[in-house]
């Protein structure tokens, strides 16, 4: 039998997990979460810094810890919209290895999880959820809370009915399903890798590199079309408008469908170091960070 460990948190405090831990459960009602994958070794580490509303019940059992409610299940997270149930808040920070397996759940609450080369999944309600650094597969789950992804070198799996995808310097593969949330990816994918993406009234706007590599297929019902690249080709004038064609060797697949949402194929011009002036110093030997942001 796994050894059982838990502690009842009515106030901020501290606490380390000097026992290993390779997997994290959070589900948070209001508030904030932040979640950071650590290579460093040492415990792990909660705090707590605002409480409000019932106690956050942790609980340790074998290798995997969970901080929420108790009467808050994983199991059909999304449907916690019982706004009675909305009179509390937490913020809470946890740093765990960065092999750990994460699962966050927030409802009215924000979500930040960084660093994590282990699965991550998130559930959320509503509010704004964002990941940067992971390298593990990411699957993600909103009814009106927007995701924002940053340099993701896993795969990444994303479902929403109103939620907003905004993807910024991905490498892996992408398959995302909405009803009417927007996706704006700026993607640098990987050789072979997919992106699909699927919406009924939402807006699609895909940035790739140039050059990139990709066979290509995008369509659109009613909404407007705006293309970059020379190597393919639109058809359709007046209702359906369809991109096709194939960038590079096209080792990799772009796949994108909306309604009655625009759609646009945008081109990353390469990077050019600039002629230094007069009273310039050196030309930079790096792209400035902002270079690849949409």
């Amino acid at each position: 039998m796994s050894a059982r460990t838990e502690w009842t948190v009515s106030a901020p405090r501290t606490l380390e997990i000097e026992e290993p831990v390779d997997a994290l459960t959070v589900r948070l009602v209001g508030g904030t979460v932040n979640v950071v994958g650590t290579t460093e070794g040492g415990p792990a580490r909660l705090e707590v810094s605002e409480l409000s509303g019932p106690p956050l019940v942790v609980t340790r059992t074998g290798t995997t810890l969970s901080i929420g409610y108790d009467d808050v299940p994983w199991k059909g997270f999304l449907s916690f919209l019982d706004r009675a149930g909305w009179r509390r808040s937490a913020v809470v920070s946890v740093t765990v290895p960065a092999a750990t397996r994460v699962e966050v759940g927030v409802a009215g609450a924000g979500a930040v999880v960084s660093g994590i080369a282990g699965s991550t999944e998130l559930r959320g309600v509503s509010g704004e959820c964002t990941l940067v650094g992971l390298s593990g597969p990411v699957r993600a789950e909103t009814v009106s809370g927007s995701v924002q992804a940053q340099a993701l070198t896993g795969d990444l799996v994303f479902h929403s009915v109103s939620g907003d995808l905004t993807v910024v310097e991905g490498t892996g593969a992408v398959r995302a399903e909405s009803v009417s949330g927007d996706m704006v990816l700026d993607l640098d994918p990987a050789a072979g890798a997919r992106t699909d993406l699927a919406t009924v009234s939402g807006e699609i706007a895909i940035r790739l590199p140039d050059p990139a590599d990709a066979r290509v297929d995008a369509n659109t019902s009613t909404g407007a079309v705006t293309n970059a690249f020379d190597g393919l080709r639109v058809t359709g004038r007046w209702g359906a408008k369809r991109i096709t064609g194939s960038l590079g060797a096209g080792t990799g697949r772009l796949k994108a469908t909306t309604v009655s949402g625009s759609l646009a194929l945008l081109r990353r011009p390469p990077y050019e170091e600039p002629d230094p002036g007069p009273e310039d110093g050196p030309a930079p030997t790096t792209p400035p960070a902002g270079k690849k942001v949409l």
